[in-house]
């Protein structure tokens, strides 16, 4: 079967909360991997001295998920547990906090012998009342919503960067087929330690360098959302597409948990092949359900059963994947916008199993 299974593994993990004015739901699921190797962190309210303040990670792993599970459970403390952080240099902190938690792995017994090959992306949002700041190492990425538009975007750590090339080369590195040496998809992670071997480099300076990237954001009162995510999500949505969706689904249903998992589904059937992992973090400025919106919707399921039973009765050879084929080549008004059939394939399928049982 190699690195995919022969069905996916639609099973979901979920988590939600609300605290400090947010409200977050996060949705994962394995699909297609063999194994899942996403992992994340969603706090509201750090305690102690830190109650206002809110923390949201997600990890993507490769090779493992042993760095991946050690990041979502440590990288907050060792954040927050830095000298810059006390002083409130948060962008420090952070940056110091990512640099001392992968120095830390490579104590870890696995991952020292080299037994353990595994590293992870990583992307993290810290939210006061004031402002947001974000960083990422690697291509898990953090969009930032209003009216709909995605207005800030971190940018993946690629090897065919010219900056990122221009290190891995100095490392004595090469970018072959996109990759680190040929091998590594994405040029900054934790972990990846066989990366990580020049003795006479800094640790920014190997070939797979631990370093995030680092933005402050204003908070704004027409702030709608948050997304992070890993790339098992972006490789089939684009920014937009994902921010017209999301506030698109608020406006039906206020249950994070929900569009997180819609979010999700969409990408297994728009192609997605890799762990699929999300948060979505509300903010006051997030869309809310209406009655216009819910009455839309209704129609739109009126007119899909209509079509299904229309392609039931043309089709010779039935099954549910040539269904949303046919479906997905009509022009069917008031889709959710960044999704289209795809977004509805949970609707199609019940509707299939009741009119073809």
């Amino acid at each position: 079967m190699g690195a995919f299974l022969e069905k996916p593994i639609t099973v979901k993990h979920n988590e939600r909360g609300e605290g400090n004015g947010l409200r977050f739901g996060v949705g994962s699921m394995q699909g297609w991997r063999c194994e899942m190797e996403d992992a994340y962190h969603a706090k509201t309210g750090l305690g102690e001295k830190l109650e206002d303040w809110n923390y949201f990670a997600m990890f993507d792993g490769h090779a493992g998920d042993n760095v991946a599970k050690h990041c979502a459970e440590n990288l907050l403390q060792r954040i927050v547990s830095t000298t810059e952080f006390s002083n409130n240099d948060i962008t420090r902190a952070i940056h110091s906090g990512f640099l001392q938690q992968d120095e830390a792995m490579r104590g870890i017994p696995e991952l020292a012998s080299g037994a353990d090959k595994s590293g992870t992306t990583a992307v993290c949002a810290f939210i006061s009342r004031e402002h947001l700041y974000i960083a990422n190492c690697g291509d898990s990425r953090a969009v930032l919503c209003r009216n709909a538009q995605p207005v800030f975007t971190t940018q993946d750590h690629k090897p065919i960067l010219p900056g990122e090339k221009e290190r891995i080369q100095n490392a004595g590195g090469s970018v072959m087929v996109q990759r680190v040496n040929g091998s590594l998809a994405v040029s900054r992670a934790l972990g990846d330690y066989d990366y990580k071997q020049g003795t006479a480099l800094g640790q920014c300076e190997q070939l797979v360098s631990p370093e995030p990237e680092i933005f402050c954001q204003d908070r704004e009162p027409n702030d709608e959302f948050l997304v992070l995510a890993c790339d098992g999500v972006w490789d089939v949505m684009s920014n937009l597409e994902v921010c017209q969706f999301v506030h698109n689904r608020l406006q039906l249903s206020d249950d994070l948990v929900e569009v997180a998992n819609q979010v999700i589904d969409t990408c297994l059937h728009k192609g997605s092949r890799d762990n699929m992992s999300i948060i979505i973090i509300a903010f006051p400025g997030a869309p809310v359900p209406s009655e216009e919106a819910q009455k839309r919707e209704q129609a739109l399921e009126a007119i899909l059963r209509q079509r299904i039973e229309a392609r039931l009765q043309q089709m010779s050879d039935v099954n549910f994947g040539d269904l949303l084929k046919e479906l997905a080549s009509e022009d069917i008004p008031d889709l959710p916008p960044g999704g289209g059939i795809y977004a509805k394939s949970t609707f199609v399928s019940d509707v299939f199993k009741e009119l073809h049982p």
